[in-house]
């Protein structure tokens, strides 16, 4: 994969983006209930525009970029 698309809402439409401008990062949150909810994501930043596609865990694990921490 040496692509990844990514829909740009001011835009309103979809974007190719390369992997060497993607980073990867999690969103983690607690629930009403007390649970941990964590979600995965891909992020870009294109023509000042900051991209984000919410992806499955085992396509943010086989994702080789660099990590944003939290």
């Amino acid at each position: 994969m040496d692509s990844m698309e990514f829909y740009d809402v001011r835009k309103r439409a979809k974007v190719s983006v390369p992997m060497s401008q993607i980073k990867k990062r999690t969103y983690t949150r607690v629930t009403k209930n007390g649970s941990r909810q964590t979600r995965y994501a891909a992020v870009a930043e294109v023509d000042g525009s900051k991209l984000t596609k919410f992806i499955s865990e085992d396509t943010y694990n086989s994702l080789d970029v660099s990590v944003i921490e939290e």
